[in-house]
């Protein structure tokens, strides 16, 4: 049984979302907070194993909370944000403070029974998450470099998928990266109204330049690009070089965009002159593709358990046989720049 403990100042999304999870056999509600004083209060006498928090609360809002809460009694919190442009930053720096995952406030009545499954399982996802994956020294490394000797490899292409706990791997891989790196492409499960402001975010941090794919965006070396939420992103060749595209097909392993669906693309496209890199997340989206990629010659890496806030997606291609190496977080900067120089 996985205690939850609900945090909003709403009665009414309080209400609904106790309703929501305890429909659920596995999940009690043993408590709802209208704020964060009577959630820390609560949490002393209730021990929850996962919080519910929302943003925008009165007293202190969500972020301050979340903040003294990973200080002082570190445990599994799902965001419920207000899915848009504006609430965009203030989930990722939830995020960045260690809450595992996040989804809107319930709204639309029609989508009720989807909603639910999903709150299900981001609830349950989060009461097993490894909230100490990313408490490590190489956080602090400087920039990786290549070696003087070498060259980058013409056409080379390096590929990153993730999901649950992606947000802040991407952005440790990559940060770490010189100007001097190859082509990335990154597919994140991330919905629309957040893409723009995590590739923002992204490019604020990192020595390499991070868009937000643009659909025909020629692809070049010291750069990343990022799948928009919402479509799928693909790499394809043109004329002049590699592309971007980006199309609304339907969704992949539930995904739009999928990891499946870019690392397919990669290993049509640039075969073995490329690089796969599955980090944390739920499922199995991708594997299949990666698998590909590895038999056709491609390095393939998985991120490994102990680094990875959930081991899902890279734990489905390590049992397909799909990753040539596993790795901790901290050696996958490295080992990207040491497989485009030769």
């Amino acid at each position: 049984m996985i205690k939850v403990l609900v945090v909003d100042d709403s009665a009414l999304v309080r209400g609904l979302l106790t309703d929501i999870l305890s429909s659920d056999p596995q999940l009690k509600v043993v408590g709802a907070a209208r704020d964060p004083y009577e959630a820390r209060e609560m949490i002393k006498r209730l021990n929850p194993d996962v919080l519910t928090l929302d943003i925008e609360m009165p007293k202190m809002n969500g972020i301050a909370f979340l903040s003294n809460l990973m200080r002082l009694r570190p445990m599994p919190v799902v965001m419920i944000s207000t899915l848009t442009h504006a609430g965009a930053p203030a989930t990722l720096e939830a995020l960045e403070l260690g809450a595992v995952d996040f989804l809107p406030k319930p709204q639309d009545e029609g989508a009720m029974g989807q909603y639910q499954r999903v709150i299900v399982e981001k609830v349950k996802i989060a009461a097993s998450a490894n909230l100490t994956g990313r408490d490590s020294n190489w956080m602090e490394q400087a920039p990786v470099k290549p070696s003087a000797s070498t060259r980058l490899k013409a056409n080379f292409i390096c590929a990153i998928g993730a999901s649950t706990g992606g947000t802040e791997a991407i952005k440790d891989v990559l940060r770490v990266l010189p100007k001097e790196s190859p082509p990335i492409m990154v597919t994140q499960h991330i919905p629309a109204a957040f893409s723009t402001s995590f590739a923002q975010r992204l490019d604020d941090n990192c020595e390499i330049k991070v868009f937000e794919a643009k659909d025909d965006q020629p692809v070049r070396a010291g750069c990343a690009y990022l799948a928009p939420g919402d479509q799928h992103l693909r790499l394809e060749r043109s004329s002049y070089g590699y592309v971007c595209k980006l199309t609304q097909g339907d969704k992949v392993n539930r995904h739009r965009p999928s990891v499946e669906v870019l690392f397919q693309s990669v290993a049509e496209t640039a075969g073995n002159n490329a690089m796969a890199v599955m980090l944390t997340g739920m499922g199995a989206d991708g594997a299949q593709a990666m698998l590909e990629l590895h038999q056709k010659g491609a390095m393939t890496v998985a991120q490994d358990e102990a680094t990875s806030v959930v081991w899902g997606m890279p734990k489905a291609a390590v049992q397909l046989g799909a990753a040539e190496k596993v790795l901790p977080l901290g050696k996958i900067a490295d080992t990207i720049i040491r497989a485009a120089y030769s």
